[in-house]
């Protein structure tokens, strides 16, 4: 198993294949690798660990656990592709996949560096001069949210994720990505607070 875990090493340098773009060559490609083809599977990794990577991202607070979660969560694909059923989406299946397996590093460990938390959460804050007590705060914020809101808010607010997409890799009713995206919201804003009040 170590070398198929060499073979399918995720690189972030790659850029993204669309998904839709070409499902049949996909399905094929699916089909290729539950007969065994390494070189198949590696494709899939290609073509998904961007998307990948970014949902783990979402959940995660450490770049760290990012990249632990995803390699996790392709070694699960891997090892439970004979079961993947073909004609349904590998993305979103690859999604629910290292989504879960973030869920469960997240989990796993005791202490959260909030310090550690990659600068693209700021992003909703486009301003450049914004305060550095409010991206202090941000952080913080985020981290003190359950794994599920925060990774809701993450994927929706900036990595762009549709609430159906969201609710399809996280294994939950699209309107329950609806209703934690407000709850995480609403618990941001009152951690958050008004700055001027300080």
């Amino acid at each position: 198993m170590a070398t198929a875990l060499r073979t399918f090493t995720v690189h972030a340098d790659y850029p993204p294949t669309s998904e839709g773009a070409h499902p049949e060559g996909e399905r094929s490609l699916v089909l290729k690798a539950q007969r065994g083809s390494r070189e198949a599977f590696a494709e899939l990794v290609r073509r998904h660990q961007v998307r990948a990577f970014a949902i783990a991202r979402a959940v995660t607070l450490t770049r760290e656990d990012a990249e632990d979660a995803v390699q996790e969560g392709f070694l699960h694909a891997y090892k439970a592709l004979a079961r993947f059923n073909p004609e349904q989406p590998f993305g979103a299946w690859i999604g629910r996949i290292v989504a879960n397996a973030a869920l469960d590093i997240g989990r796993r460990r005791k202490v959260r560096d909030t310090d550690q938390l990659h600068e693209s959460v700021a992003a909703p804050f486009r301003d450049p001069g914004e305060s550095d007590e409010l991206r202090r705060r941000l952080r913080t914020g985020l981290a003190a949210l359950p794994a599920r809101q925060r990774a809701v808010i993450v994927m929706h607010d900036v990595e762009g994720f549709t609430h159906g997409e969201i609710g399809e890799m996280l294994g939950m009713p699209e309107g329950t990505a609806r209703s934690d995206l407000h709850h995480a919201r609403a618990a941001l804003r009152r951690m958050l607070g008004d700055l001027r009040s300080d």
